[in-house]
Formats: C-alpha cells, structure tokens, sequence
C-alpha cells in the first residue's frame, strides 16, 4: 500500500507537467485556424462569384446554332436564242470572270437574216422616201387643178352662152323658114287650081311651086342648123358640168394631200418596223455567243459540241464567291430570337477551316421554315404536339474577310450572335 501511494505522487507529479503541456499549446492553434479558413474559404467563393458572373453574362448574351451553312446565289445560264452549238470551251469548276465566251452557236442562219432584213429596210425607206415626196406634189396638183377647173368652168359657161345665142338664132332662123314654107304652101294651093283654068299664066305657078320647095329645103337647113345648135348648147352644158366636177374634185386637195401623208406616215411606220426588225435580228447574231453574266464558279454544265439548244435552255450555272453574293442561313430556335435583331454583330465560325468570320444579322425571316416548306405542317388533327420551331435569320459577311474567295455555299458553320 505504501508503494503504491507513494508510487502515485511520483507517477503523477512527474507525468503531470508534460500532459499540462501538451495539451495547452495544442488548443491555441486550432482556435486561431478556424477564423482565417473560413475567411479563406468566403475569399474563394467571392471570386469564384465573380468570375461567374461575367461568364454566365457573356454566355447569355449570345445565341448560336449549329444548324446553319453559307448560301449564295446560283446564276442559270441559259440560251437566248435556238440554235447548233459549235464550241464550249468552258468546263465544270472553272473560274470565270463577267463576259467570258461560255459557248457559241453557229450564227450562219442569223446572218442571213440580218441581209434579209436590210433588204426589207432599204425597200420600205424607199417608199416611205417617195410617199413623203408624193404629199408636196398632191398639194401642188390639187391647186392648180383648182385654178384650171375654175377657169375651165368659167369659159364653158361662156361658150353655153355663145352657143344659146346660136341656137336662139337657129331658132329665129327656123320660124322664119317654116313661115315662108307656109306662105309658099299656100301660094301652090292657091295658084295651082288658078293654073288648071288658066286664069293665071302657068310660069307663076310653076314658080310658086320651085319657091316652096325652096323655102322646104330651108326650112330642112333650118332644123338642121337649130338641131346642131341645140347639140353644141348640150355639150356646152356638159363641159360646165364636167368642169364643175373637176372644181369638186380638186377642192379635195387637203383631203387628198391628207391621205398622200397617211400613206407616207403608214410607209414610215413599215421602214420603222424594218429598222426594228433588222435591229432584232442583229442581236440575234450576238446572241449566238454566249457570255457569263458574272464572274464565279462554273457548274452543272449540259452543253455539248454539235448539240441543237432551244431558248431559255439551261446550259451551264455560275456560283459566285465574292463577299456580296453569299451569306448564312441560320436556323435559330424561335425561342433564340426574343432579343435578336437586325445589324447585331456575327461571329461565324466555319468549320470547313476552322476558322471564324465576322459577321452581321441582315434579316430575320417573315415565317418559320416549315411554313415554307412544300407541305405545311397541319396541326389541326388531334395529334398536335408542340415542337420548337425554327426561324431563318441572314446573316451577312463583313466585306475584306475572303480575298482567296475561299467560302463555298453549302459549307457548315455555327454562328453566334450577340444578342446583349
């Protein structure tokens, strides 16, 4: 028992001190470090904080898709006018610039039709030439017919007068004659029975007979001398009339001379009509050669040597690759465009070269893809199911970016649009 109390004291007395020791300095540095962590620990979430909301910033405030590619215009070359081809010297894939010969037809049949349409020209401005001289000379004609049919007419009227005058004598002349017949009638019948029984001397009678049958051949010259009269007034009345007519007609001059310049205006239509005719048929021979409207890429060529081609045949297309003529379709989600607009800024990344273009929004579209589409979607069925749909925006290149002509339309990029 001894021992152990004294073993105790001494066991504890010098244990004591070194458990005394360990334990307090061990305390004091883990009070001190609870503080400082969560310090350090607010530090690294306020700066994750703040880096976070930049990103999440900068994420939202753009929109891209995947579903996009760069379209261009595809320009159809096609064959104004018919004919036999004689040469193509273009070939698929080629590049080539505004007015490079694409193909030739053979012109031999257009250039016929170019001297057949001189020949016609050279023939209608000849007449239309002389229809044109034709109205000064109507208007010249018709008035000095004019003059001379007034004055034919004032001189078959004197020459009716005159020849009335003569038949008026003629007349006179007749009466006289028909009266001396009479008396010389009478003169026969009253001396022939006179004669019978001879109270008269028979020489007075057979002179009384030779008196009337002289005054019966005057009376005959006297008819017939009233009867040429008569005949000369007749026609003197007929060439009034006659030039009566020629006055009528010749006061039709301006009627004439309109019709002579109808004619020359209706000749200068025709010369016209040849000019445009000759005309057409010049450009028809320049037709025969074919150009590129633009400079591109040839493509999808059909034409061949010694192949006959009718107008508006396609022959051959051109792409073109400069920076106007080709843009990107995208296709973003109608719920991408709550904040999308025009002239917003593009960045275009292509994946063909993996390389990214800038860009900006042109247009957004009028409908959604599918309401262009062939057949519409009918949701009018009883089996509607909600789907997003997908809106057309434009998006244009910014120009100086592709001077190797590079962008191909039908290569896949993702656009990203910077909506805020």
């Amino acid at each position: 028992m001894a021992n152990t109390a004294t073993d105790t004291p001494e066991s504890v007395g010098s244990e004591a001190p070194p458990v005394s020791v360990e334990v307090g300095p061990g305390r004091t540095p883990a009070r001190r470090g609870r503080p400082l962590m969560k310090i350090l620990l607010v530090v690294v979430v306020l700066v994750i904080i703040a880096i976070s909301i930049p990103l999440y910033r900068s994420y939202t405030s753009w929109e891209s898709t995947d579903d996009a590619q760069i379209d261009g215009y595809v320009y159809p070359v096609s064959a104004r006018v018919s004919g036999h081809v004689i040469r193509v010297p273009m070939d698929d894939n080629q590049q080539v610039v505004a007015g490079t010969v694409l193909a030739e037809l053979d012109p031999k049949d257009y250039e016929v039709s170019v001297a057949n349409a001189k020949a016609v020209l050279a023939n209608d401005q000849a007449s239309a030439q002389a229809l044109r001289t034709n109205v000064p000379i109507t208007s010249v004609d018709t008035s000095s017919t004019l003059s001379s049919a007034q004055a034919d007419v004032e001189n078959a009227k004197a020459g009716v007068a005159a020849t009335q005058k003569q038949f008026d004598a003629a007349q006179a002349s007749l009466r006289q004659s028909e009266a001396n017949d009479l008396k010389a009638q009478d003169d026969v019948n009253r001396y022939k029975p006179l004669a019978a029984k001879d109270e008269i001397p028979q020489q007075r009678y057979t002179q009384a007979v030779d008196t009337q049958k002289a005054t019966a051949a005057g009376v005959e010259a006297a008819r017939a001398s009233a009867s040429a009269a008569q005949q000369a007034v007749v026609q003197a009345r007929a060439k009034v009339d006659q030039a009566l007519a020629q006055v009528r007609s010749a006061r039709t001059g301006p009627q004439q001379i309109s019709v002579q310049r109808s004619r020359a205006q209706a000749a200068e239509a025709e010369s016209q009509r040849a000019t445009a005719a000759l005309e057409q048929a010049q450009l028809n021979v320049q037709y025969t050669t074919i150009l590129a409207p633009i400079g591109g890429i040839v493509g999808q060529r059909s034409v061949q040597p010694g192949q006959n081609v009718a107008p508006g045949q396609q022959l051959m297309t051109i792409v073109p690759l400069d920076s106007e003529n080709i843009w990107v379709t995208a296709n973003f989600k109608e719920t991408q465009l709550k904040y999308m607009h025009e002239k917003q800024q593009v960045k275009i990344y292509v994946d063909t070269y993996g390389r990214t273009y800038d860009g900006t929004v042109l247009n957004i579209a009028g409908a959604s893809g599918a309401r262009y589409s062939l057949l519409p979607p009918e949701n009018a069925t009883g089996n509607y199911v909600k789907v997003i749909q997908r809106i057309p925006v434009k998006i244009v290149f910014d120009k100086g970016q592709d001077p190797q002509h590079l962008l191909r339309p039908g290569m896949s990029v993702v656009p990203s649009v910077k909506v805020k």
